[in-house]
């Protein structure tokens, strides 16, 4: 439950935001960022940070503490979620980087409890922070109430409400966001959620088309909404690739500058085979394909070779792959666009590295993917037999 915590006061905050601005708050043309901090000593530094996709901490701006103070000063592009930290100094502080004069009074004992003022954005994540905070308290207490007592009725009935407090705490973003709906910290929440992999991202699409049209107008806004359909355009050619699922139909260039056509050169088994010249792992493979293809050729098995040849690296990528081609024996249908991972074909498949095979029966329908040696061959002797 900790964990939940942990992510929900801190892992909504990982990338940007923008206020519609207040009377309090001062427009600039940088940010200007003064810290007031009591009890910490001269030529102690502290940090703006950014949190990367991997969870790694970035420095983005520095400044030096004397007297009590410090002041940070740069610009953005746009807001920018940022962690504050100072050098022997427990915790980090999460806020919103705007061009704006923003104030920070620091707790030296625990940065998570200074305070932000000067934009509203902030009043937003403090808020906000404070709410989960205080569900964080009240789940910590259950939960030493369930450990203290060997009331087996008590501890059920404890355990309820232990249950009901961690759903309604999951809940706090989005319904955060469903009652904000022209607030740019509401956003902040649904980029975050966009970071989970296992994101209802049908969902997402509708907390943000709720929106206020006028957020979802703003740079940041306009970004998320490219981040979703991007997601979602993943997602959908994903579930196109699933076993059970009808293969993404191509036609493609084959080495003599014609074109082949998925549908027309499919045999009782069909194997989408992505490879490259350039692809160690996969030139190590094709002996194994090579054996398999001769073997069961002539009781119906087809395969057609993508190509993911024209990288940046190669001064000739086509005689690459025709010398690749001959050299490794591969007498199936081969196509390729000579485009690296942008070929359209890879993208239909949602190809991220190679080799990557995908087993199709008469139909066009997959029935296995990504086999190689001794399991490869296993599965086409099951089907072919």
């Amino acid at each position: 439950m900790n964990r939940i915590i942990a992510i929900l006061l801190i892992g909504v905050l990982l990338n940007a935001c923008k206020t519609d601005g207040s009377s309090k708050e001062v427009l600039r043309d940088t940010y200007l960022i003064t810290g007031e901090a009591p009890g910490i000593y001269n030529g102690i530094r502290a940090y703006l940070q950014e949190t990367d996709e991997r969870g790694r901490k970035i420095n983005k701006d520095t400044a030096i503490i004397m007297n009590e103070r410090f002041t940070f000063e740069g610009k953005v592009d746009t807001p920018k979620l940022w962690l504050l930290s100072i050098n022997s100094t427990k915790g980090n502080l999460a806020l919103i980087v705007e061009n704006k004069e923003i104030t920070i009074d620091v707790d030296k004992d625990d940065l998570a409890n200074s305070e932000i003022k000067g934009t509203k954005a902030n009043e937003e994540l403090m808020a906000y922070n404070t709410n989960i905070k205080s569900y964080s308290t009240k789940i910590t207490e259950l939960n030493s109430k369930i450990r203290a007592t060997d009331d087996k009725d008590l501890k059920s009935s404890l355990a309820v409400e232990y249950t009901k407090l961690t759903n309604e705490v999951k809940a706090q973003p989005e319904a955060f966001v469903k009652s904000h709906n022209n607030s740019l910290y509401s956003l902040v929440i649904l980029d975050n959620m966009l970071n989970n992999k296992e994101a209802d991202i049908n969902n997402i699409a509708s907390l943000y088309d709720n929106l206020d049209a006028n957020l979802k107008s703003t740079k940041f806004g306009t970004a998320v909404n490219v981040k979703l359909q991007g997601i979602k355009a993943t997602r959908e050619r994903m579930s196109a690739t699933e076993i059970g699922k009808t293969a993404p139909d191509f036609t493609a260039p084959t080495p003599d500058g014609k074109s082949l056509n998925l549908k027309s050169v499919l045999g009782k088994v069909t194997i989408v085979d992505f490879w490259a010249a350039w692809c160690g792992p996969c030139r190590r493979e094709n002996p194994n394909v090579v054996k398999v293809y001769n073997k069961y050729h002539d009781k119906g098995l087809e395969i057609v070779g993508v190509s993911l040849d024209g990288n940046s690296r190669q001064k000739d990528p086509k005689a690459a792959w025709l010398q690749a081609i001959e050299k490794d024996k591969l007498t199936w249908h081969q196509v390729s666009n000579l485009n690296y991972f942008n070929d359209p074909v890879a993208r239909a498949y949602n190809i991220r590295s190679i080799p990557a095979t995908f087993i199709l029966d008469e139909n066009g329908t997959i029935i296995a993917k990504n086999l190689r040696g001794p399991a490869l061959e296993a599965k086409i002797a099951e089907l072919l037999d």
